[in-house]
C-alpha cells in the first residue's frame, strides 16, 4: 500500500499563490479594469480631487468607441500636461501601479467628459449653452454650480473629425480641456486611439461610491443627426425596389398575356 503523500507546507505554497494573484491582477489591469486617481478639480462636482475611479478597458477591445456624455480617461495627446509636474513614485508605488492595485503614478493621463464625437459640430458662445449638431445641451445635472457652460472660453462652431472626440471638464472655469488646445495638433480634439477607457464608477472613498451614467441630455432627439438620417435614407433606398417589384407583379396579374 502506497504511503499517503504529505501535503506541502503552506509557506511553500504561498509564493505560488502570490505569483498567481499578481498575474491575475496584471491581466485584469491590462485588459479589464484599471483604477485611476483624480489629480485635480477639473471634473467637479462629478469627481473630487483624490477620488479613485474604475475604468472599463474591456469594451474597447470589442470595437466600442467613446460616446457623448461618457467620462473617459485618455493619454495626453501631446502638450496638454506640459506645465503639470508628475510626482516621482517610490518603488512600492511603481510595482502596485504596474499590476493595477494602485492608480497610475507616472503615466500622463487626463479625465474629461466626451461632449462631441467624430462627425459632430460643437460650439458655445457667450454664456452658453453648449450646442452639439445645433441641439442645446442641458448641463445643470453635472457642471459645477455657478459656472457657465462656456466657462471663460467661447468656441466654435468646430467640426470634429472622424476618429476623434471633443472633451470638456465639468468644472468649466478650472479645466484646461479641448477649448484651450485648439492651437495644437488635432485642434483641441483627442484621437480615439488615446482613450484608455470609460470611467464607470467612483470606487473610493466609500462614502463617495456611485456610478457615472451618461446624462439624459445626450439622448435628446436630433442630437445624433448623422446617425438619424442614415437609417431613414437606407430604409427608403431598400423600400423602393420592393415597392416597384410589388407594383410590377400586381400589374402583371391584372393584365395577363
Amino acid at each position: 500500500m502506497k504511503k499517503a503523500k504529505k501535503p506541502r507546507a503552506f509557506w511553500k505554497e504561498l509564493p505560488i499563490l502570490i505569483g498567481i494573484a499578481l498575474l491575475l491582477a496584471l491581466l485584469i489591469k491590462t485588459f479589464l479594469v484599471q483604477a485611476f486617481s483624480i489629480p485635480s478639480d477639473s471634473m467637479q462636482d462629478t469627481l473630487q480631487r483624490g477620488d479613485r475611479v474604475l475604468v472599463d478597458k474591456l469594451t474597447p477591445w470589442f470595437g466600442s468607441k467613446p460616446e457623448r456624455g461618457e467620462v473617459v480617461v485618455f493619454h495626453d495627446p501631446g502638450g496638454w500636461l506640459n506645465e503639470t509636474p508628475t510626482p516621482e513614485p517610490n518603488p512600492v508605488q511603481k510595482v502596485l501601479s504596474f499590476i493595477g492595485l494602485m492608480p497610475s503614478a507616472e503615466e500622463k493621463d487626463l479625465i474629461k467628459r466626451v461632449i462631441a464625437v467624430g462627425g459632430d459640430t460643437v460650439e458655445c458662445h457667450a454664456t452658453g449653452p453648449v450646442k452639439v449638431n445645433g441641439k442645446a445641451l442641458k448641463e445643470d445635472s453635472y457642471i459645477f454650480p455657478g459656472v457657465t457652460p462656456c466657462g471663460d472660453r467661447a468656441f466654435g462652431p468646430i467640426h470634429v473629425p472622424k476618429g476623434r472626440i471633443w472633451v470638456m471638464g465639468d468644472h468649466r472655469d478650472d479645466s484646461l480641456d479641448s477649448r484651450y488646445h485648439q492651437n495644437l495638433k488635432g485642434n483641441g480634439t483627442v484621437s480615439e486611439d488615446e482613450v484608455v477607457g470609460r470611467a464607470f464608477t467612483i470606487a473610493w472613498p466609500i462614502n463617495r461610491w456611485s456610478t457615472l451614467p451618461v446624462p439624459d441630455t445626450f439622448d435628446q432627439p436630433g442630437i445624433n443627426k448623422a446617425m438619424g438620417v442614415a437609417p431613414a435614407a437606407l430604409g427608403l433606398a431598400g423600400a423602393v425596389p420592393i415597392v416597384l417589384w410589388r407594383r410590377r407583379r400586381l400589374t402583371g396579374a391584372r393584365n395577363p398575356r
